[in-house]
Parts: C-alpha cells; structure tokens; sequence
C-alpha cells in the first residue's frame, strides 16, 4: 500500500490532490481547518489544524501520522500544498498580522511537516517523498504580491535543504513544483482586487479572460502521476512543462 500526507485540503489543489491519490488506492491524510465533504473514503483520515500556528501542528498531526505509519506502507509522500495569498498590496500598506500568518502557513508550516514526516518516517525501509508546492512567484516579481512571493522562495530553500540532507539515501526524494495557474478560489480573489492597490490584478483577471486557467484535478491528476509515481530528481523545483 501506498501513502500520502496531503495539507491544504478544505479546496482547490489540495482537495483535488487528495482525491486524486484515494483514486488511485492510496491511504491518505488531509491536514487542514476545514474538511472536505468530497473526500471520504475508507482510507482517508483528516486531521484539524490551524497551520497558522506551527507550534500547535505536532499535537494535532501526530497521531493521524502515527496511524498512518501503522499501515507500513511501502512508499509515502508528503506534499505541502496549503497557502494563503494575503497580504496583497504594496509594501508600505500592509497588515502585519497578514504578514506573520502568511509567513506561518507558507514557508514554517511546511518546515514543521517537513520534520515531523522524518522523524515519523526514518528509515529507508520505504521510499519517501516531499514534494513541496511552489509557485512562479518564487523566481519572478509580481507587485503587490511580496509576502506570497518570498514565502514559496523559502519554500524552494527548504526542498534544497532536506534534499542536501538526505542525499545519501537512495529511497528518499524532496523536490518543488511550480503547477502553472488553474482556477482556485486565490485566483478568484486576485481578480477581485483593486488594481490601484494591487498593480497586478490586470494579469490575473488576463488569464480567466484568456482562458488559460486549467482544472485543479487536471493538475492533480499530472502531479501524482509524474512526481508521486513517477521518477523523480532529488532537490529538482518542476515546472508545469514539466508535468
């Protein structure tokens, strides 16, 4: 049996994730504040938790992790999906509060995740994978878009970091993916923006016009078949040609 941890799953790529890979007879763990009526099945367990306070994350995923671990799968995957796009506008108007939270869910969420998954799952008796889901904005400038943008930077750090750390295990992966653009409800809310506060509302509200926007489970589906079950390159950040 294989296994996957997935967070962020209340909706969009997440929720799209996790019902991808029970679809393919995974037993999988959703991590999030809200639940997700779509996802049941025998084989998924939800674990709530606000990972807006990484300090709290441990106590509440631990257990599910414990019971995953369990089962003795053959392969596991972790993929640190859940964001929040706030704070937007320039720097100069922003809320520090939005700030922090976002700090918190984007970048130190995935760190916690990160090293519980390790220490969970320690030994190469099983192939293990972190796929960390990044995002253009970690390498190109989008005004008004700062905090996200340095958050999923941190984030394709944090892949280096663990891969760099784990190179001499032969079983074990951890890589960064930058999915494309597809319809979510972040995107929804970009387009809602105010383009004097947010200069680069024009794109986002470009790419619904445009058509450009993908289906979340197309996506999913491509994530889980290329790089849950595909091979993978140790420390590599994909692109969305590349799915």
């Amino acid at each position: 049996m294989r296994a996957a941890i997935v967070t962020g799953v209340s909706r969009g790529l997440g929720e799209a994730l996790a019902a991808t890979l029970l679809a393919r007879g995974f037993a999988v763990l959703g991590v999030g504040r809200t639940a997700s009526g779509k996802l049941k099945n025998k084989l998924y367990l939800y674990a709530t938790c606000d990972l807006a306070r990484p300090s709290l994350i441990a106590a509440a995923v631990t257990p599910s992790l414990r019971k995953l671990a369990g089962h003795r799968p053959e392969a596991v995957t972790l993929i640190n999906n859940a964001a929040v796009p706030t704070p937007t506008g320039l720097v100069g108007r922003l809320d520090a509060a939005e700030i922090e939270n976002a700090l918190t869910t984007n970048a130190a969420a995935a760190v916690v995740m990160a090293d519980l998954f390790c220490r969970t799952f320690a030994t190469d008796t099983m192939e293990r994978r972190i796929i960390n889901v990044s995002s253009g904005a970690a390498q190109t400038v989008i005004p008004g878009s700062a905090v996200y943008s340095m958050s999923k930077a941190a984030l394709e750090m944090l892949t280096r970091s663990i891969a760099a750390e784990h190179s001499d295990e032969p079983r074990f992966r951890c890589i960064s993916v930058r999915p494309g653009i597809f319809e979510t409800g972040m995107q929804v809310y970009m387009r809602s923006l105010d383009p004097t506060e947010v200069p680069s509302v024009g794109m986002f509200r470009g790419f619904k016009e445009n058509g450009l926007l993908k289906d979340p489970a197309e996506v999913a589906a491509k994530i889980v078949d290329k790089l849950v079950l595909g091979a993978i390159e140790n420390g590599r950040t994909y692109s969305h040609t590349d799915l």
